[in-house]
C-alpha cells in the first residue's frame, strides 16, 4: 500500500474519530435539550448576590452560608473583587446577607471559594466551616471557627496535598477531616480539555485526616458534588457527565462500596441533604452546551431535582424548579428549609421560592 493511501486511511480514521467523540459530548452535554419552565411561588432574588453563590449549606437553626465569588476558567465573572463567604438566616423575613469576616493570618484577597461544608463538633458546639479555594487556579481547603457573636470566621489552616488538585466539593465529617471530589485528573487547561474530548473516566474521591489521605473511589467522568447521608452510612457523588448520582456505602473512612447509580436526567452539581427525610437536593445544568458557550443572549438555564428514597429499588426523581435562564442563569445547588428552597448558581444570582 502507497504512502498516500495509508495517509488518506489515517485522515479518514481520525475523522471518524473525531465525528464519534463530536457526537458523544453532544450527549453527554444534552446539547439539544430545551427546558419547560416549571416555577415555585413567591420567588425572589437575594439581593446583594451578583457574582454567584456556587454551593451553600443550611444549618440546623436556619443559618445557610454561601459561597459566592467563584472565578474559573473559561466561565463568565461579574466581579474582580476577591470572593466572599455570606451568612443568610432564613428564620428572618428581611433575608438579608451578611459578609463574613475573616480573623486571623489568612489573605483576604487570595479567596476564589467553591465548594462549601460545615461541621458542628458534638463534644462542645463548635462549627467548623471548610471551603474549597481556587487562589491563582490552584487547589486548597481552608478550614475555620465560626464565631457567630462576632459574624466571623477564625481562620484555622489551609490543607495542601498532591491528592487535591482539582478539587471542586466537599463534605466535612470531623474537625479536620473531609471527603472531596476532584473533578479532572489533569491540571494543565489543555490536557483537561483533551480528557473530557476523550471522556476519561479519571476523576476520583479523595479522603483527608490529619493521618491518611488516600483516594477512596474513582471511576468518574467529572466527578462535582458530594454529600454524606443524615446517619453517616452513605456517601452521594454527582457526576455531571454522567448525569447520575453514585451512592456509596461507608464501611470505614477509607472503605467504600459501591451501591447503585441513579440517573436524574440532567447535569448534577452539588448535593444537599434533607437532614429530617434524607432527600437529596440537586442544582443542574440542564443543558451543558450552553453552560459552557455562556451566550448572553441563549443563557444556561437552571434546573433543580430531588430524589426521594435513594436506597430504595424506585428512587423518585423530581424536577422541582426549572427556568431557560430568564430568571437566574446556572444553577449549581438547591438546599430547602423552613418551607422554602434557596438555589445557588455558578457565577450569576441566587434566588429564594416557597416550596408547593
Amino acid at each position: 500500500m502507497g504512502k498516500l493511501a495509508v495517509l488518506s486511511l489515517a485522515v479518514v480514521a481520525l475523522a471518524v474519530f473525531i465525528g464519534e467523540r463530536l457526537i458523544a459530548l453532544r450527549h453527554t452535554s444534552l446539547s439539544s435539550r430545551e427546558l419547560t419552565k416549571n416555577y415555585l411561588p413567591n420567588c425572589h432574588l437575594i439581593e446583594g448576590i451578583e457574582g454567584g453563590a456556587e454551593d451553600l449549606t443550611i444549618l440546623d437553626d436556619g443559618l445557610a452560608f454561601l459561597s459566592t465569588g467563584l472565578k474559573f476558567p473559561g466561565l463568565p465573572s461579574y466581579s474582580d473583587d476577591p470572593g466572599k463567604i455570606y451568612t443568610l438566616n432564613l428564620l428572618d423575613s428581611e433575608l438579608k446577607i451578611k459578609a463574613l469576616s475573616i480573623k486571623g493570618q489568612f489573605d483576604k484577597d487570595s479567596l476564589n471559594p467553591h465548594g462549601i461544608s460545615v461541621y458542628t463538633d458534638e463534644k462542645d458546639g463548635a462549627i467548623y466551616v471548610f471551603v474549597v479555594n481556587h487562589p491563582q487556579g490552584k487547589s486548597q481547603v481552608e478550614i475555620f471557627r465560626f464565631v457567630e457573636n462576632e459574624n466571623a470566621l477564625q481562620y484555622i489552616k489551609t490543607i495542601k496535598h498532591e491528592l487535591l488538585h482539582n478539587v471542586n466539593d466537599i463534605v466535612a465529617v470531623g474537625a479536620e477531616s473531609f471527603y472531596a471530589t476532584n473533578d479532572h485528573y489533569f491540571t494543565n487547561e489543555i490536557l483537561k480539555l483533551v480528557e473530557s474530548f476523550l471522556s476519561l473516566p479519571w476523576c476520583d474521591v479523595v479522603y483527608f485526616s490529619p493521618d491518611t489521605v488516600q483516594v477512596v473511589a474513582g471511576g468518574f467522568l467529572c466527578a462535582n458534588g458530594i454529600n454524606i447521608s443524615p446517619n453517616k452510612r452513605h456517601l452521594y457523588v454527582s457526576d455531571v457527565l454522567k448525569h447520575t448520582i453514585t451512592v456509596m456505602e461507608i464501611q470505614n473512612n477509607t472503605v467504600l462500596s459501591h451501591v447503585k447509580e441513579v440517573d436524574v436526567g440532567s447535569l448534577p452539581d452539588n448535593i444537599e441533604v434533607d437532614r429530617e427525610s434524607g432527600d437529596l437536593w440537586l442544582g443542574c445544568h440542564p443543558n451543558g452546551l450552553k453552560f459552557m458557550l455562556g451566550d448572553p443572549n441563549d443563557p444556561p438555564g437552571s434546573e433543580v431535582i430531588r430524589i426521594e428514597n435513594i436506597l430504595s429499588e424506585k428512587p423518585q426523581v423530581t424536577q422541582v424548579y426549572a427556568d431557560d435562564g430568564g430568571v437566574i442563569i446556572a444553577s449549581s445547588v438547591a438546599a430547602p428549609y423552613g418551607g422554602k428552597l434557596l438555589i445557588g448558581t455558578v457565577y450569576q444570582k441566587a434566588l429564594i421560592c416557597d416550596l408547593k
